[in-house]
């Protein structure tokens, strides 16, 4: 790690040290304890203004060597950062040690989960989100980060252009047997429950023939970060581009639905397609400036989730991540 002098000041930073952890790259900083023994919650609580400011210039501060061995001590240090948790996300299961804590995504350990930043497909996201590394994988498992700010001015100008001034709209149809259906995914079987949410989420519904449901949502591909002033790219194209899936699985739907009935896909905001090529070289382009750091046993990760996507890469073994979020924002 390349060494970075840390102020120090009354309020306790001179019982850490810093660093980024990989040369030239801007995150993400790694702060360590000089003392055995440090409340990593009580410290977080003291420094809360400054790790702000860390995480406005580097977009995720990693915290490593803190004693942090389970997800009740991630859960305390995590409120100490930025208060009360986000309570209320359903894509994520919860964990037991507290009930604003969530298990990573469940996804194929062979597969790697593509870059996005949080929630950034909706009208409200979490401003703060932060990963615990409870058991690290044998093998592979990094969760990859990408400066959201760095891409404004690495992502070629015409790609650009169009991402900036047609923006996003993302497309979901519910359909039995491909994703959950609606009444599984919205916990309800009330259709009007259903149009309720949609329309307090800012979507648009459509309910079709076949009883299936299609939801969409316009949103931005680049935002301004509210603190920073910065224009950041700020979306889940990969997530939800068919191009980006699976070679066998893309081949599959595609063989079985028109590209508007797929179970997931995002276009321009005007609707129209976003080409295959323009993914792949987005692709390409987040594979050239990712940043892995590999995990440790008690790792506690926070971002930035408008300056950092993340992903996850696949592994072997044993792996176990918790998250929480907070600070919501939209």
């Amino acid at each position: 790690m390349s060494a970075k002098n840390v102020s120090r000041d009354e309020t306790g930073r001179e019982h850490v040290r810093s660093a980024l952890a990989v040369a030239g790259r801007g995150l993400p900083i790694v702060l360590e304890p000089v003392d055995a023994g440090i409340d990593p919650a009580a410290w977080c609580a003291a420094n809360r203004a400054w790790l702000d400011e860390l995480l406005a210039d580097h977009g995720a501060v990693l915290l490593r060597n803190f004693p942090l061995p389970s997800p009740a001590d991630f859960s305390r240090t995590a409120r100490a950062v930025w208060g009360d948790l986000f309570s209320d996300y359903g894509d994520l299961p919860r964990n037991s040690a507290g009930e604003n804590i969530y298990e990573s995504t469940p996804y194929p350990a062979n597969q790697m989960i593509l870059f996005h930043n949080e929630s950034s497909h909706l009208a409200n996201w979490p401003m703060r989100i932060s990963f615990h590394c409870v058991t690290p994988a044998a093998k592979g498992g990094c969760t990859p980060l990408l400066d959201t700010r760095a891409l404004m001015n690495q992502i070629e100008s015409g790609v650009m252009a169009n991402f900036r001034e047609r923006g996003l709209l993302y497309v979901r149809n519910f359909s039995e047997g491909i994703e959950p259906t609606w009444q599984r995914f919205f916990h309800t079987d009330d259709r009007a429950t259903v149009e309720k949410m949609c329309r307090d989420a800012g979507s648009a519904y459509e309910w079709r023939p076949n009883g299936s449901l299609r939801v969409s949502r316009r949103a931005q591909a680049v935002s301004r970060h509210p603190v920073t002033g910065d224009d950041v790219f700020f979306n889940q194209i990969q997530h939800h581009h068919i191009a980006c899936v699976d070679e066998e699985t893309r081949d599959g739907l595609r063989a079985l639905f028109d590209d508007d009935d797929l179970p997931r896909h995002v276009y321009y905001g005007d609707g129209s397609p976003i080409p295959d090529d323009v993914m792949a070289y987005l692709g390409e382009l987040y594979e050239s400036v990712a940043v892995r750091v590999p995990w440790q046993r008690g790792d506690m990760l926070v971002l930035d989730n408008m300056l950092t996507a993340h992903a996850r890469d696949p592994f072997e073994g044993p792996r176990h991540i918790v998250v929480a979020m907070g600070r919501m924002s939209g």
